[in-house]
């Protein structure tokens, strides 16, 4: 944001400067409607964007969040909270994220995710939501987005820089992993390596790694009988407890449930 503006009076040829708050105060009173960004988003179908109140009710939404939920138009879906409007796991889980922003006040930031694909299908996406508050301080709602994570071009002129670390994650999951050693690898600093995949992946290093370690986990549960435990730690995680925590975030199911429901027998 520019430090200060300044404001011509026409009718006094003097110059004013106006701080960012009076500069957007100013322009949001000429506004004839509250500006929401709905119209915006509908234009950008690979993000998923709303507006819910204090009750985790849809407000504002694009028309990204009505095809996949399957409605045929958005008053379909204003009212509505997640669980009334994606099938599980989904719903469940946005609907309990609303809830803790609601609650809490404290903004979900860059959280690696699954989301309903174009195609009905999970597919990764990473998601922002922030807390909206009313003219006293109160939180009155949310807003959100969810953008989707496409794959990338190994044409692309970034990454040679990064195929030997990314070959590393994609082989040796299950093994420990640090930034700084992969950047090591690829003959970068650890920000420039940083910097590279959020270009290529549009994700951390470390949310890459997670990603690989929970999409490794996700076939083992679909489609061998390894116990839980076995799952975790030939994922990459020591720690049976905290597997099942990342992988409930990330997936909205337990391990456990994810299995049952993924060869139904929920």
């Amino acid at each position: 944001m520019i430090p200060h503006a300044i404001r011509t009076r026409p009718e006094a040829g003097a110059r004013t400067i106006m701080t960012p708050t009076e500069l957007q105060a100013e322009f949001f009173a000429h506004v004839a409607e509250p500006f929401t960004g709905e119209a915006l988003f509908d234009c950008l179908p690979d993000i998923v964007y709303f507006i819910k109140n204090a009750e985790a009710r849809y407000v504002v939404v694009n028309q990204t969040v009505v095809e996949r939920c399957g409605f045929r138009e958005k008053r379909d879906l204003i009212g509505k909270r997640a669980d009334e409007a994606y099938p599980p796991p989904y719903g469940q889980r946005y609907r309990a994220q609303d809830e803790e922003v609601l609650r809490t006040g404290e903004p979900i930031l860059n959280r690696l995710e699954l989301q309903l694909y174009p195609t009905g299908g999970p597919g990764w996406c990473i998601t922002n939501k922030l807390p909206l508050r009313g003219r006293l301080g109160a939180v009155a709602g949310l807003v959100g987005v969810s953008k989707d994570l496409h794959a990338p071009s190994e044409k692309g002129e970034d990454y040679p820089h990064v195929a030997d670390a990314v070959r590393r994650i994609q082989t040796s999951f299950g093994e420990p992993l640090k930034v700084q050693d992969l950047a090591a690898l690829a003959g970068l600093s650890p920000y420039q390596f940083e910097q590279r995949m959020r270009r290529i992946f549009q994700i951390t290093a470390g949310q890459f790694i997670q990603k690989t370690r929970m999409d490794a986990a996700v076939r083992r549960l679909r489609e061998t009988d390894m116990p839980i435990a076995a799952v975790a730690l030939d994922c990459g995680y020591s720690d049976q407890s905290a597997f099942s925590r990342q992988f409930k975030q990330t997936v909205g199911l337990s391990p456990a449930e994810y299995r049952r429901v993924s060869r139904g027998t929920a």
